[in-house]
């Protein structure tokens, strides 16, 4: 187990899935945490799995994301690591959707950061973890604004992480591959669609999907002095999906 008593955490969309894991890993390891989340019920069974505050926070609200950010470093005094994991799952190759994918994706990311980067500074550093995918790394034709976004994530990863290294600000991302839990995608998809879902574990050499707390531990991993020296990294936790 990883310590991280007395870090002072911000998880941008975690009130359920990938982020509540994140979060709550965060939360067992001694941090104190602050949730962002727009379904305030998923957010109320975030706080109990972390104990912290939870905020109603629209990521494509640039306002709310700032007050998020301010909360959350007057709660605490300060942030030490912050988490974007926040996604819409714009998929239709829609304008509609790709100003979702925009607003919500890529600049509810970027205001996040733009609001913690000088409170991380302040406190003599930090470390940024954000949520890409496989995605950003195929061809993703009935989910061309979902991988074109995750994409450009990756590529803003690597280039804050060129310009905060001088701030003691470490940036890195995790690009999970197919990860299924109650409620998401590709629990419905098993049903509504158990061919598709088939095809999908086939790919994956291990033989099945990934769980959030499999994500979380790779965050948390990235988040510690273990991973003092490792900046503008992209880690892939797919279980080798893209290697087939």
């Amino acid at each position: 187990m990883l310590d991280f008593a007395g870090k002072r955490v911000l998880v941008g969309g975690g009130s359920r899935g990938i982020g509540r894991a994140i979060a709550a890993a965060f939360a067992r390891a001694g941090a104190q945490v602050s949730v962002s989340g727009r379904d305030a019920e998923a957010l109320a069974e975030t706080r109990r799995l972390t104990g912290g505050p939870v905020q109603i926070c629209d990521l494509g609200d640039a306002e709310a994301v700032r007050r998020h950010v301010a909360a959350a470093a007057e709660a605490f005094g300060g942030l030490d690591i912050v988490v974007n994991n926040g996604s819409a799952f714009a998929t239709d190759d829609t304008p509609e959707a790709w100003d979702t994918a925009c607003r919500i994706d890529l600049m509810g990311l970027v205001n996040t950061n733009a609001a913690a980067a000088p409170i991380l500074t302040a406190g003599g550093g930090g470390v940024i973890v954000n949520i890409a995918s496989i995605s950003a790394f195929h061809p993703t034709p009935n989910a061309a604004p979902y991988g074109a976004i995750k994409a450009a994530i990756v590529h803003y990863t690597k280039s804050q992480a060129l310009g905060l290294a001088p701030h003691n600000i470490r940036v890195n991302a995790v690009a999970p591959g197919a990860i299924s839990f109650p409620g998401h995608f590709w629990e419905r998809r098993k049903v509504e669609d158990p061919d598709h879902y088939q095809r999908i574990v086939d790919r994956i050499p291990f033989g099945r999907m990934g769980t959030p707390e499999e994500v979380a531990d790779v965050v948390l991993f990235l988040a510690s002095p273990l991973a003092r020296w490792v900046t503008g990294q992209i880690v892939m936790v797919d279980g080798g999906q893209e290697l087939a």
